[in-house]
């Protein structure tokens, strides 16, 4: 492949420093969750002498954890960029899962129309915040704080106080389920099998992922803009292609790919490429690094916030869902902090609390570290007090770091 028009004056070391330093925030943050996974993985081994933390079936049921708060951080994203915030998202959750239950266990509705009718009123949901936060100006803190309230008392009236829950096989399949397997290859060395289907997945989304990257790379040159040279770019695509093999070697493992995580990819592809391959996505970092220059430069302030309302909404109907598709019911206190973890995720994968600065991506990172800790912290039994006072310190270094660095 050609090499950019213009010669690097730049020896490897000088660049390869200046794409870390460029690249800190990410850095950073994946180098605390693989120090999170190392310390749980010694912790979980001295205590029951064996490898607990790190094995398939525990990483397997880490990523279904993780999924309904990576797609509310999707959107979450989106919503802090621009320079607002969210409160009620848990609470939103939590009232819309509740009424899917209700409307599949008592009112007999078949799950497609339930998932359709709860998608909607996500979406109605989104509608409401938008028209307070876009056109009367009320601030997105004021408007979400009250919809928290709000909607924890709607779910207290959907359940009555109860549990509503036993919903039909395919409805369970959203939360719970495993893409089917076309069979099985031994691991090399014996010692179990592979599964066939996740193999061909991963595969597949292996060459897709370098497949784009060398076509963004040359459309880059063709227009003039500076690249990787071929070396380093080379090491990218080998560290990112081993990352991809080795969770998927992990999945094949165990029992495959669950569905959710197949819809996370689906959810995190879209607002990826919403954020960074639209007008849509660059009018948000605009609104958040300065909103009276993006009004002045022309974009319709009012009509980008209702949208992120939107798909805020919509995404939160979607983690209610996937939330109650794998408890297999829906309880009074579903959704109850989810509001912090989603604000959290945001905040470990990078995006300002300032606004104008996130990426889908680091959050959905962020997510991952999130309920990394939960799950480790579990295993180990930790009491729930401990729980919250580490995962309060980590926000709060999170924090610190984002503030250090924009002092840099």
């Amino acid at each position: 492949m050609s090499e950019p028009s213009k010669p690097r004056k730049e020896s490897f070391s000088s660049e390869l420093t200046t794409v870390i330093k460029s690249n800190m925030r990410q850095y950073t943050m994946i180098a605390a969750l693989f120090t999170i996974w190392l310390i749980f993985y010694i912790l979980t081994y001295v205590k029951f002498g064996s490898n607990v933390f790190l094995l398939p079936r525990n990483i397997s049921n880490l990523f279904m954890q993780m999924v309904t708060i990576a797609t509310m951080t999707s959107a979450m994203v989106l919503v802090m960029v621009a320079g607002n915030i969210d409160l009620s998202v848990g609470s939103v959750c939590g009232t819309l899962g509740a009424f899917a239950a209700w409307l599949m266990s008592r009112q007999g509705f078949h799950p497609v129309f339930a998932i359709i009718i709860t998608l909607a009123l996500g979406f109605v949901v989104g509608c409401w915040h938008g028209y307070w936060i876009a056109f009367q100006k009320v601030p997105a803190f004021i408007v979400t704080l009250a919809s928290m309230w709000a909607f924890r008392g709607f779910t207290l009236m959907i359940t009555k106080g109860v549990t509503i829950g036993e919903f039909t096989e395919g409805f369970k399949q959203i939360g719970q389920g495993y893409l089917p397997s076309f069979g099985t290859i031994p691991k090399l060395g014996g010692g179990g099998t592979l599964d066939l289907s996740t193999l061909i997945l991963v595969a597949l989304a292996a060459i897709i992922y370098v497949v784009a990257d060398l076509r963004i790379r040359k459309n880059r040159i063709q227009n003039g803009f500076t690249v990787l040279r071929q070396s380093l770019e080379t090491t990218k695509i080998i560290i990112i292609l081993a990352a991809i093999l080795g969770v998927g070697m992990v999945l094949a493992s165990y029992r495959g790919i669950p569905y959710a995580i197949l819809l996370l990819a689906l959810v995190a592809g879209i607002f990826i490429v919403v954020t960074t391959r639209t007008p849509f996505g660059r009018h948000v970092y605009a609104i958040g690094g300065n909103v009276e220059a993006a009004r002045l430069s022309g974009v319709n302030v009012r009509s980008t916030l209702m949208r992120i309302c939107m798909l805020m909404g919509i995404m939160s109907a979607t983690g209610a869902l996937v939330f109650t598709s794998r408890l297999n019911a829906a309880t009074t206190a579903a959704g109850n902090g989810f509001e912090l973890e989603v604000i959290a995720s945001c905040i470990i994968g990078g995006t300002s609390p300032s606004g104008g600065i996130g990426t889908v991506f680091g959050a959905i990172i962020g997510a991952l570290v999130m309920t990394s800790l939960d799950n480790g912290m579990s295993l180990m039994d930790w009491p729930i007090m401990i729980q919250y006072i580490v995962k309060g310190f980590i926000l709060l270094l999170a924090v610190w770091i984002d503030i250090a660095n924009r002092k840099k």
